[in-house]
């Protein structure tokens, strides 16, 4: 076959950011030498997934088609919250989701807000759109808090067209002000507000901005996350029937494959091992960070399973561990290189990271 010059991608796609994300990639490990690796960098629920779950996998087809609306999921997840099926949109992940709100509502040039540090397809999303992008960030001297007033300028500067917030924020974990999130939909009626609640299960009794009822605020959940699904996505987005049918008509036809859609229905028919599960690895959290701290390491901890812990050097202190068979993400592409962030484990296998660190770094800290 004659090569001659190839067509060119976008502009847009050749200068879109890594995509990095928590999860450990099989090159990686065959490069360290690993067969199996102790994954800390992943936030999903580490007791795994209801029974319910591997039973209706065991009674799903998979020799036809998925139900290409996703209906009984959607009419489930709308019981769920006490709403109606056109208030809910089922994606393959949080992260198609993202891309769908981009998709259906971001131009070339539109001006977006995001509060960093945070999820970085927020920003892949609008770069891919040609959107421009203006953030906020939080510092850690303030613990990475939100600063409502703050952003309540930037918001009076610029007839933003998404505005894109973490509840909890991952990674630092920490909640927003409902309150002020109703203020700034009020105040600023053309702008999205997309709030990303992928952990939101995971903190017991923090509010959702879906109670808000805000025709301009459009909330993502995920179901990869709290239900222990990561092997199959699934996510679903809540807002206004005209947000979520617009999304639709963007979205690629059986994109919920007949799996996700099954073990999502099967895990919302188990809330106890959610529920229990959610206890146990906050219990486990808290054990964990005791036994950090007294190694002299230093943690911040907010609501969520995982935290950040200052290391000094993120990328050295990944590599180190990885050579041990143990993974943590890297807090480099959150902006934060002295940072990691560690998502919480079992008991038994958080007592094997401190035993590696105790031994690895010996008296170091």
């Amino acid at each position: 076959m004659t090569r001659g010059r190839l067509p060119s991608p976008r502009p847009e796609v050749s200068s879109l950011p890594p995509s990095d994300h928590g999860a450990a990639r099989l090159a990686e490990v065959r490069a360290y030498g690993q067969k199996a690796i102790l994954d800390f960098s992943a936030n999903v629920n580490p007791f795994g997934p209801s029974p319910r779950v591997y039973e209706a996998l065991a009674r799903t087809p998979i020799d036809r088609y998925p139900d290409r609306d996703t209906l009984l999921l959607r009419e489930a997840l709308a019981h769920h919250h006490g709403l109606t099926p056109a208030h809910i949109l089922v994606g393959n992940g949080v992260s198609e989701l993202i891309l769908l709100v981009a998709l259906t509502f971001i131009r070339p040039k539109d001006p977006c807000l995001i509060v960093e540090p945070t999820y970085g397809e927020y920003r892949r999303s609008v770069l891919l759109m040609g959107g421009h992008v203006r953030t906020w960030r939080a510092q850690a001297e303030n613990r990475f808090r939100v600063c409502p007033q703050a952003i309540t300028s930037l918001l009076q500067e610029l007839p933003y067209r998404v505005v894109w917030l973490c509840h909890p924020n991952n990674p630092t974990g920490y909640p927003l002000s409902l309150q002020d999130l109703a203020t700034w939909a009020d105040a600023h009626p053309t702008t999205l507000f997309v709030v990303d609640e992928a952990y939101i299960n995971f903190v017991p009794h923090l509010p959702s901005a879906i109670s808000l009822q805000r025709p301009n605020v459009l909330i993502l959940r995920s179901m990869t996350k709290d239900y222990a699904l990561p092997g199959l996505r699934l996510g679903y987005a809540v807002g206004d029937p005209a947000i979520i049918q617009a999304m639709a008509q963007a979205q690629p036809p059986w994109s919920v494959n007949a799996l996700a859609q099954a073990a999502g229905l099967a895990a919302l028919q188990d809330p106890d091992h959610l529920h229990t599960t959610v206890r146990q690895t906050l219990t486990a959290r808290d054990s964990l960070v005791t036994e950090l701290r007294a190694l002299g390491w230093r943690v911040l901890v907010a609501s969520t399973p995982f935290f950040l812990m200052h290391v000094g050097h993120a990328r050295r202190f990944r590599e180190r561990l990885l050579a041990e068979g143990v993974l943590v993400r890297d807090g480099t592409s959150f902006g934060l290189p002295e940072y990691v962030r560690i998502s919480t484990r079992r008991p038994q296998e958080n007592s094997r990271l401190i035993t590696i660190l105790r031994r690895v770094y010996n008296d170091d800290h």
